[in-house]
């Protein structure tokens, strides 16, 4: 059994100190250039060192005996702390321009709403509220190309369906379909369908999206769905009834 005390696996920033010659002769000098990396020790006492850019890591990873590293490579506790700062502050300044975007959007001041919700995504293009934000702004103006701009845009951000998310996506749905926009929201309900398969409410607005497209068929299909996920959905139930007495025997 090892007597070697426990130690945590080496993890974080560090830097190196690279010295190149510039000039000859009389008018050689020395030039030192500071080079960052991400480095991570594995189980065997090697490490992976991987150089870093301005905002992301660069590069393949390069392999390093632990002994080596040490001598050569300079731990940075103050740029990983500094970084963490920063994306602290900046995921700060995001939730509050969301936030006053969201107070203006429900006073109807959607030219105002919209101005936060930008701030936001200059901060973090994929904020996942201000996009729903931004998009909410669109339908309610009636700017139907600017609303499906940020259609397309929602569609390919996965995290826009995850569950903390429901209730936005849910929301836009609704607002596009109540705009008019009934092929887009069956469009988006697809996608999200596609990524939540078992929400029962979804399955309950794609059947009012097909029946205001007139595909009646396709509507009791989706209620069929929601009610099999959810026999007590109320609204499902409601639609349902509806259906069967608006449509023909044998339709």
């Amino acid at each position: 059994m090892s007597n070697q005390p426990y130690r945590q696996p080496i993890r974080g920033m560090f830097s190196q100190t690279k010295v190149s010659v510039i000039g000859t002769g009389a008018t050689a000098r020395k030039m030192e250039t500071v080079l960052y990396y991400f480095a991570r020790e594995h189980e065997d006492g090697i490490m992976d060192v991987q150089a870093l850019g301005e905002d992301v890591i660069l590069g393949p990873v390069i392999r390093v005996n632990l002994d080596e590293f040490l001598e050569t490579y300079q731990a940075e506790p103050e740029m990983s702390l500094r970084r963490a700062q920063e994306d602290a502050d900046r995921q700060r300044d995001v939730q509050k321009a969301v936030a006053r975007g969201d107070k203006f959007l429900k006073k109807g001041k959607t030219y105002s709403a919209e101005y936060e919700y930008s701030k936001a995504l200059d901060l973090d293009e994929e904020c996942v509220r201000a996009t729903f934000g931004i998009g909410q702004c669109y339908i309610l103006r009636g700017e139907q190309d600017k609303a499906r701009e940020v259609l397309a845009r929602l569609v390919k951000l996965e995290a826009a369906f995850q569950a903390k998310h429901k209730h936005l996506f849910n929301e836009f749905g609704i607002a596009l379909r109540k705009s008019g926009m009934h092929a887009e929201a069956l469009a988006y309900y697809t996608r999200a369908l596609e990524l939540c398969p078992d929400d029962e409410n979804l399955h309950c607005n794609m059947a009012r999206a097909s029946y205001d497209l007139g595909d009646v068929q396709a509507a009791m299909l989706h209620l069929a769905h929601c009610l099999a996920a959810n026999p007590g959905h109320h609204e499902a139930q409601q639609f349902l009834v509806f259906l069967k007495r608006a449509t023909p025997a044998g339709a």
